[in-house]
Parts: C-alpha cells; structure tokens; sequence
C-alpha cells in the first residue's frame, strides 16, 4: 500500500511538474512571439517614418530633415531625408545636429521647477527678489509686480526684444563680430521703458524676454552658470549626448540652415560657411532656447520629460500648470516652458515648437499614448505658409504613424498570450 501511495502521489507530481513545464513554454513562446513581432512592427515602423518624411521634403522643398519617435517601452526611431548641406551635396543623417530654437524653453522650465523643488527658487516670488538690484531694473516694464511664475507662463506683460524694430536694426548691424554682440542682460535693453503690454498675470505674450530674464534669476540664486547646470541636471544624466549648448561659432555636426535673403536681420542666406562655422554667434539667443540637438535626443528629453523620469519626485503637476493663451481658445494654454494643447486629435499634446533663423524644430509628447515624436528642418522658409502649414501638417501624420503603431503592438502581442 504504501508503494501505492508513493506511486500515486509521484505521478501526481508528474502531472504538475508537466503542467507548469507546459505554462511556462507556453509564456516564453509568447514572449517571443511578441519580441519577434516588435521587432518586425519597429522595422516597420522606421520605414513607414522614412517614406513619410521623403514625401514632405518632396513636397515642401526643404533642404532637409530628421524625425525621432520614442514608444511606451522605449524604442526609439530616427530617420532623416535630404541634404544637410545643399551646396556641398551632404546628406542629412540621423545624427546631424541643428539649431532647436525655443525647444530649450523646455529645459529652462525645467530647471526652474527643480531649483523651486529644492527651495532655491521660488514660482510665485517677485522677480526684484533676484534682479531687484541691477541698475537697469526700475526701467523694467512691470517691474514691481512680475513674479517668476509670471516669466515661465509669459503672463508678464513684457515686450519681446525679438520683434522689436531696434533689435533687428542692431543684430543687422553687429552679426559679423566673431564674438557675441549681445550678451543676455543687453538684450534687456531694447524693452527698457516701454509700457508693459498689460498688468502682470491679466493676459499672455509670448517674449523670449522674459525667459533671458529667468536664465539671469538662475544664475543669481544658484551662482552657478545656467548651462552647467542642464548639463549637470539633464542632459548627462538622461544619456543626451548629441544636445549642448549653442554658444559658439563652431558646433560640431552642425548641418547649414538655409533662410530667405531678406531676413529683418540682414543675415546670409545660409547659416555656416564651407568650412562648418556659423556666420553669425548664436550665443545670441541664450535661455531663450540656446541648444544644439538631435531629433533623437528631442524625443528622449520629451519621453523622460513628461513621463516624470527627469526629475525626482512627483513634478509634473508644477511643469503641467497652465494658463490659456486666449479667452478665444481655451484649449491652447502655456506651463512652464511647454506648451499645452488639452484636446488635440489624438488627445492632450505637451511641447514646444522651435524657429530661429535657418532651423525649424517640433517636439510633442502624447501622453494618453506615452508617444513621443520629435523632427527638425533645416531651413525656415516657406513652412508657416497656406491654410495648413508644413510644421502642423508633419507633427499631425508622423504622430498619426507612431501612435497607429502602438496600437498594433498592443494588438498583435496581447492576442497572442496564453
């Protein structure tokens, strides 16, 4: 009897063990499965990306571009379509670098919330906290009144040095210098004594102003250069390796910008010369963008960005926080250094786009889909132009693709598990 038992009892053992065995083969075929059936959608994916940017650098005439796409689990894509450099026949490839204009607001913001996380600085602080002392500061437009808060959001009333008519006038008169003819706190200097364009935190303009503005507040509450501290904070840390800042004449991988001839500020029509060197400084713009980067490295930014993955602790409720750009469209509002679109065709849209002469950039994260897409153009003619401009028209289609994609992913793998 007891040799029964035993054999009954190892047979029963017999029969689990080969349950289990098969439950376990069963979920590593379907992890293959999956893996093998990622990779394919993936390559699939790319190619669908590539054809895409062919067909707009065909049909808008661009010099060139690339686009970038980061997925829920990480896979990244990067792709790139015609010449970084025209007149030396120089293709464009997934590591050429360009201008990223006003996408560098995005780290700006950053920066800002994390130092505010760290009680260095202060959101809803006067800004005479910080600057109160410098000579040109009573000469400020709403001095008295504008809080940092006020800055990020573009809530405070500031003019914009960019657009105004003494700017262009300078910039036109100064670009040959090989060093940079204007250093932050003179680029102040042309909304001195203007009236403000209303009272702090009643309406919203954007100014790049502002954000010089907060680039110098950093550096006093820190005393620490600004670029140290993204370079520190962000882009070591997050693997960014193809990202630096824009403040010199020579930026290597730099692909040529191209612009109209008749720019308001005098400028060539092409950014470098034969040799690679930028024909003017673009230290110009500073912490009102200030960055060199890839299409790949703009959308691992936006994926960690907005994923809560580039700084500790909870803070995008801080980043997230936002106004509307106008009573006329409530949808379209401003956080800190982001743009925030709260019901796009594929849901919320968080960003930035980026123009500086020569360059065009777009950045978007969707984060009902946890997709991030990033392009950049170099040239910045023609792409504002007609009913739907070619900015919009791409960040629609290549997010179209990338999140069409997930979607199949999603489909494809949970249908084959056990």
């Amino acid at each position: 009897m007891l040799t029964h038992k035993n054999s009954n009892k190892d047979r029963c053992g017999i029969y689990f063990s080969q349950g289990i065995f098969q439950l376990i083969l069963a979920c590593f075929l379907s992890v293959v499965i999956c893996s093998q059936s990622h990779r394919a959608l993936a390559s699939d994916l790319i190619a669908e990306f590539q054809s895409a940017l062919d067909a707009f650098q065909s049909q808008y005439g661009f010099p060139g571009a690339t686009a970038a796409f980061v997925l829920p689990d990480g896979t990244v894509g990067i792709t790139a379509t015609g010449f970084a450099d025209l007149e030396a026949g120089t293709p464009m490839t997934p590591q050429s670098r360009m201008l990223a204009a006003s996408i560098g607001k995005t780290f700006v913001g950053a920066t800002t919330v994390v130092l505010c996380r760290e009680g260095v600085l202060n959101l809803d602080a006067h800004i005479s906290r910080w600057l109160g002392d410098r000579r040109w500061f009573p000469r400020l437009p709403n001095h008295d009144t504008i809080t940092l808060r006020h800055l990020l959001t573009h809530t405070s009333g500031l003019p914009d040095h960019v657009h105004q008519k003494s700017f262009a006038i300078a910039v036109s008169q100064k670009w040959r210098e090989i060093d940079n003819p204007f250093p932050p706190e003179s680029l102040i200097q042309f909304i001195l004594d203007q009236p403000p364009l209303f009272n702090a935190g009643k309406a919203w303009a954007y100014t790049d102003t502002g954000y010089i503005l907060i680039g110098l507040i950093i550096e006093q509450a820190t005393g620490r250069s600004y670029f140290d501290e993204i370079n520190e904070r962000f882009l070591i840390p997050l693997g960014l390796t193809q990202t630096s800042p824009s403040d010199k004449r020579i930026l290597p991988g730099l692909a040529a910008g191209y612009l109209a001839v008749d720019n308001s500020f005098g400028f060539p029509g092409k950014t470098t010369t034969t040799e690679g060197i930028m024909v003017w400084h673009p230290g110009i713009e500073w912490t009102g963008g200030g960055l060199v980067s890839t299409s790949r490295d703009l959308a691992l930014w936006a994926a960690a960005l907005f994923e809560g993955k580039a700084i500790k602790g909870d803070y995008l409720g801080e980043l997230l926080l936002s106004v509307p750009m106008s009573p006329d469209t409530a949808d379209m509002q401003y956080a800190a250094g982001v743009s925030v679109l709260l019901s796009g065709p594929f849901g919320p849209v968080y960003g930035h786009g980026g123009w500086i002469p020569g360059y065009s950039s777009s950045l978007r994260y969707y984060p009902e889909h946890r997709v991030a897409v990033a392009f950049q153009i170099n040239t910045d003619i023609g792409l504002m132009d007609g009913a739907i401009p070619a900015i919009r028209s791409m960040e629609t289609r290549l997010a179209e693709i990338a999140i069409s994609a997930t979607r199949t992913f999603k489909h494809n793998c949970c249908s084959s598990l056990p």
